[in-house]
């Protein structure tokens, strides 16, 4: 186990999922984005980093059928599995590092992820990130990120992160991947404080 999934296990395995700072009760803004595609409930969908977020919930229960998550920390995971009992039984559970974990090729219709790509802080990472995309979403296919804004915070669950305005995150993805919107949310901590997110919302190369 390297130190990044030990971090992440620590934190799944100390904390109750509502008592971290990324914590909500409902993806609002990544579900509204999701549903704003207009894919069918046959879409593939991929969440990254999903760790025990609602997301999953809210996609289940609204109807759609092909859902994976994908997370560092299996404690993160089976937290999920655990909440949502016989809902997840069709859910695609994987374990592993975004740069390196084996992912199926064009198979995603829509690619999410919030907050794990700002994690990101070595050039090679981001680069084998956006490989992994590339790779696994089907051509044309959508690719929601969101990360810290510039005034988002410095660190994160006290590791460094890289902030990002809309421009510089498409930026990473390269103009190949074509900016269809973005938009920005002040997500509000379980203790009260603010932390500003930027949402990119591209179309995978075809």
């Amino acid at each position: 186990m390297d130190k990044q999934q030990e971090h992440w296990e620590k934190v799944y395995q100390t904390k109750s999922p509502d008592a971290v700072s990324w914590f909500q009760e409902h993806a609002t803004r990544s579900f509204e984005i999701i549903r704003s595609i207009g894919e069918t409930s046959e879409a593939q969908i991929i969440d990254v980093g999903s760790g025990a977020s609602t997301l999953l919930d809210d996609l289940l229960t609204g109807g759609f059928k092909h859902v994976s998550v994908l997370d560092l920390s299996a404690s993160a995971l089976e937290v999920a599995r655990r909440r949502l009992g016989p809902l997840g039984q069709n859910v695609r559970w994987m374990t592993g590092d975004i740069r390196t974990v084996a992912l199926p090729e064009q198979t995603y219709d829509i690619w999410h992820d919030r907050a794990v790509f700002h994690f990101l802080t070595d050039p090679a990472d981001r680069i084998a990130y956006v490989r992994q995309v590339v790779k696994s979403v089907k051509p044309g296919g959508h690719v929601i990120v969101a990360t810290f804004a510039p005034d988002g915070p410095e660190q994160c669950s006290g590791l460094p992160v890289v902030r990002y305005d809309p421009n510089q995150l498409h930026d990473e993805f390269g103009p190949a991947f074509e900016l269809l919107e973005h938009t920005s949310e002040a997500h509000k901590t379980p203790w009260g404080s603010v932390q500003h997110f930027v949402y990119c919302h591209c179309r995978a190369p075809y």
